[in-house]
């Protein structure tokens, strides 16, 4: 029956890695259709969205098989419960890279100066879903920590961006609408990072019944 229940959290993993780059790919692909102006890879972000949601469904389907059909105890409960939280996060994931690309829909190109902060926003949210999900899968506490580190990275960079768009906006007029947009991307990217150290706080609860420091559960 044992060896039944650890070929389940095999697949497990398996597909909570799949589901992980899946969401790596969307935030990479809609940050090259603002940052490149291509408006052709829009349609590739939702077919992610649309794939992340699928996967969603899938993997919540073998969480549930193991807690029906096995006999999981205290620590593999919590580690399926885990996951099943990790899903949800991965999915809004997905559903924020969709927004950032209907957003740019609307923008035009983004201007130099913006581009450099706005990438670097970008590449530091994909580590931060790719280190998280790794993270989860390894049970790497170390390195989950190290995700929640980086997530005040990701809200200086956005911090920049906003702080830009403001003195943008008090010494230009005419640039309200692309600044808005602008940030609305921009925040959408920052939570996206929100959303990566949620996954890597639930390394710690399932390792340990914590989540974010309070009481064992």
């Amino acid at each position: 029956m044992r060896i039944k229940f650890d070929e389940q959290l095999a697949l497990l993993n398996h597909e909570l890695i799949a589901m992980g780059a899946l969401c790596e790919e969307a935030i990479a692909t809609t940050s090259r259709a603002v940052l490149d102006n291509d408006r052709a890879l829009s349609e590739r972000v939702r077919t992610l969205e649309y794939e992340i949601d699928q996967k969603e469904r899938e993997i919540e389907t073998i969480c549930l098989k193991l807690l029906l059909q096995q006999q999981p105890v205290a620590s593999d409960l919590r580690l399926i419960s885990a996951a099943l939280k990790m899903i949800t996060d991965m999915e809004r994931i997905g559903d924020q890279a969709l927004d950032i690309s209907d957003t740019a829909g609307f923008m035009g190109p983004v201007a130099p100066e913006d581009a450099g902060a706005l990438g670097d926003l970008a590449r530091t949210v994909i580590g931060m879903v790719t280190d998280s999900v790794d993270a989860f899968v390894r049970q790497d506490q170390a390195a989950a920590r190290a995700v929640v580190k980086r997530d005040d990275e990701a809200d200086a960079l956005f911090d920049k961006i906003k702080k830009s768009i403001i003195e943008r906006l008090e010494n230009s007029k005419g640039e309200g609408e692309y600044s808005l947009d602008l940030l609305m991307i921009a925040k959408y990217l920052e939570r996206i990072g929100d959303h990566a150290t949620n996954i890597a706080e639930w390394v710690e609860f399932a390792e340990t019944g914590q989540y974010k420091g309070g009481e064992v559960i």
